[in-house]
């Protein structure tokens, strides 16, 4: 059983629940703003999940390293390592605002610290990395594949937005900034590949958190996009959560549905229609530099409370060319039934139909999308040309140019 706080207060008790699921219920008298989630209101009766966790207590679950980490150092001990034992491990640092603990234990959120400027200076091959995962492993409750692990560094002002804002030190007890390795045998550069794509957001005026890459591109760090000035949090969801799903279904169902309907039923009436217009602007930048993996969970809102008037869509974060990697992939979900990557005549299309914007607007939104990635372009060609992979530079520009042929293709 595990204790669930919400924004540091004492929100209710997840269980398990028969052989294969979990339950939650609200501690009475808990009030509406301290909803775990914007899909799962405070009430009496309790909240029951068949099989596994519900979508919003699974969300930040370590996935690929860094839980094959967790579950070698803990599987021996416990004799077993499922999903609610992961959360219980990994539970009191997270992304958003819930928190977890031991069901008699109170909440003590401690990551230990780690300079970012230390990190940004090593040389992939000293010890630093090894270190770094083994200490911050079991305060990284984080999804995705990718290694990365999170960390604190409260000894530089904190981006809020795109405005720096100097931190309230002695409330900062969480972890500040996310820490993203790669794996030579599995996605060489992959640090690189995301901080250019992220330069490519950056130039688009795409609200993006700070990121840095390390002198060797070894790491790609990125501060917290969640935190206040004064170290709380945000509340997060993610999209796997807003349409009930776990991750195991990340990649299922098309963006008509799972994204721009859900923002229709879950942003704030007087966000709506420019995080609409955000969210396309955001489909066609995913489609020009062949991101693959524009999964659900790599699409979020953020909010202060669940009330309608609050919810947001959350900065971007976690996009890449898959392509430099997979020549042929194709977008994580599907437009009109298929997987293909969209032409200008479908992007006309969803534009006007999904976001409600005219066909002017839509080719502006295509033109400045492929002129920002020809200006970040020479930046990613020089990086690459010192790399140990420089064919992954040559894959990824070479996608880009692709996507952006694709923007003015209309058959």
């Amino acid at each position: 059983m595990l204790r669930v706080w919400t924004a540091n207060q004492h929100a209710g008790m997840l269980d398990r629940f028969r052989e294969r699921g979990s339950t939650f219920a609200y501690t009475p008298g808990t009030r509406p703003e301290l909803a775990v989630s914007i899909t799962m209101p405070v009430r009496t009766a309790s909240w029951d999940t068949g099989f596994g966790l519900a979508p919003i207590f699974e969300m930040n679950l370590p996935e690929g390293a860094l839980r094959e980490r967790l579950t070698k150092r803990f599987a021996k001990a416990l004799g077993r390592f499922d999903d609610f034992d992961l959360l219980s491990v990994t539970g009191r640092t997270q992304i958003g605002r819930l928190r977890y603990s031991g069901h008699k234990e109170n909440l003590s959120e401690e990551v230990p610290f780690q300079s970012v400027d230390e990190l940004l200076r090593a040389r992939r091959e000293s010890d630093l990395f090894d270190h770094v995962m083994a200490t911050f492993e079991t305060h990284s409750g984080i999804s995705g594949v990718q290694p990365k692990v999170m960390i604190r560094d409260d000894t530089k002002d904190a981006a809020v937005g795109n405005n720096a804002v100097k931190l309230e030190k002695p409330t900062i007890h969480g972890a500040t900034h996310i820490v993203k390795f790669w794996n030579p045998a599995d996605y060489p550069e992959l640090a690189a590949n995301e901080y250019f794509c992220l330069r490519v957001a950056q130039k688009l005026n795409f609200q993006v958190p700070d990121f840095q890459l390390s002198d060797d591109g070894a790491v790609l760090i990125v501060e917290r996009f969640d935190r206040r000035p004064d170290g709380s949090y945000l509340g997060f969801e993610d999209f796997c959560v807003l349409n009930g799903q776990q991750t195991a279904q990340k990649y299922d169902g098309g963006y008509e549905k799972k994204l721009f309907r859900r923002i229709n039923d879950f942003i704030s009436p007087r966000h709506l229609n420019a995080d609409l217009e955000i969210a396309f602007r955001l489909f066609v930048l995913n489609c020009a530099i062949r991101n693959g993996d524009a999964h659900l969970k790599n699409f979020g809102v953020i909010y202060e409370d669940p009330a309608p008037d609050s919810v947001r869509l959350a900065p971007v974060y976690d996009i890449v060319t898959t392509a430099a990697y997979i020549p042929n992939d194709r977008m994580a979900l599907t437009l009109n039934g298929r997987p293909d990557w969209p032409n200008a005549k479908e992007l006309i299309n969803l534009g006007r139909t999904r976001a409600d914007l005219s066909s002017a607007e839509i080719k502006e939104i295509m033109s400045t999308t492929a002129d920002a990635m020809r200006s970040i372009a020479p930046e990613a060609e020089k990086y690459f040309e010192n790399s140990k992979y420089p064919e992954i530079g040559r894959q990824m520009l070479s996608a880009w140019q692709r996507g952006i042929a694709d923007m003015s293709r209309t058959d």
